[in-house]
């Protein structure tokens, strides 16, 4: 069904209030399909495209709350709003609980369906433009945006691609302009993460102090110019990614706070003493011989296994010609 239809579902073995409902928001210029069942309305959900659901509590073969929270299992972007004869607070803060947008009472609350349904119908839609705008801009930062198709970055995209659906740590290694960031996008945006943010920092473009307050922020006062409490990186990415370019140049102070984040999710603010507990995904980047640093003592090694859960090593464009002449004629291509 198209999505200029708005599309409600009204489930109630009560043949005459479900018609007078059905009726009703048919009216207001909803499309409305109707059942008489549970089962009977979760079969019309595998075939249409519904935004809202008004259900009645008690029905013949399940209760209306634990069909709310099957609905909302399933199909997340979904608005319900249950229905009763005899409404009680425990009930409504039960089907709130289990994901219903509302829950009125039949026959006092009639004057108030049209308007909720209303809301209902705004928030649905506004969820599912939403999830298209987002699923957009995953496309746009997928593995089809990276050119080339020799076997090196190839096989770079094959192990990202492996990795995406996991939370593993990555390491990418590479020289600079190998575009590690682009397949840290990637990566991120093929990943269960994707809604939640992606921030990226070069650890190699600040100095200790002002890097240690940029990712994990600081409280108003523990520095001279820190009039207020500032979030860092790991905050904002948290439940997303946050990628670590450079990371080879990061100090070794700075290092111990990023192991701590790495077992146990957890840092402490610049200036605070209270523990800060994030999930955060790590994506580090360097075009440095970590092993060799560590082993120099110039990085830590227990950061070095750390980060290095999964490396990904980038070819160099001299070892990408036929990728380079592959990209050029693609430029042709598009200017034609």
């Amino acid at each position: 069904m198209p999505i200029s239809h708005k599309n409600i579902l009204v489930i109630d073995d009560e043949d005459k209030l479900r018609g007078l409902l059905c009726r009703i928001l048919s009216l207001e210029g909803y499309h409305i399909f109707d059942a008489a069942s549970a089962k009977a309305g979760l079969k019309i959900l595998q075939t249409e495209d519904i935004q809202v659901v008004l259900s009645d509590v008690k029905l013949p073969d399940i209760n209306g709350i634990e069909l709310t929270e099957t609905i909302k299992t399933q199909y997340p972007h979904i608005e319900i709003i249950n229905l009763t004869a005899y409404g009680t607070i425990a009930d409504g803060v039960k089907a709130i609980q289990k994901g219903a947008f509302d829950y009125i009472t039949k026959g006092d609350d009639n004057d108030k369906i049209i308007p909720l349904v209303s809301k209902a119908m705004e928030k649905a839609l506004l969820q599912k433009r939403v999830k298209e705008l987002e699923n957009k801009i995953a496309q746009g930062f997928g593995f089809d945006t990276i050119l080339g198709r020799s076997g090196g970055i190839l096989e770079a995209i094959n192990l990202a691609q492996k990795v995406c659906p996991t939370d593993t740590t990555v390491l990418l290694l590479g020289e600079t302009g190998t575009g590690k960031e682009v397949f840290a996008q990637a990566i991120h945006y093929q990943s269960s993460r994707k809604h939640k943010n992606f921030v990226a920092i070069n650890c190699s473009a600040l100095s200790k102090d002002i890097l240690e307050s940029e990712l994990f922020g600081h409280k108003a006062g523990a520095f001279t110019g820190a009039l207020k409490d500032k979030k860092g990186l790991f905050e904002e990415a948290d439940q997303g990614t946050i990628f670590l370019d450079e990371i080879g140049e990061m100090d070794t102070e700075l290092q111990a706070k990023l192991l701590r984040v790495l077992e146990a999710g957890t840092f402490i603010k610049v200036g605070s003493t209270q523990t800060v507990k994030v999930n955060v995904r790590v994506i580090a980047a360097t075009n440095r011989n970590l092993q060799q640093q560590s082993n120099e003592g110039k990085f830590r090694l227990d950061l070095f296994y750390r980060l290095s859960v999964f490396a990904i090593t980038l070819p160099s464009l001299n070892q990408r010609l036929d990728d380079i002449l592959y990209s050029n004629f693609q430029l042709v291509d598009l200017h034609i």
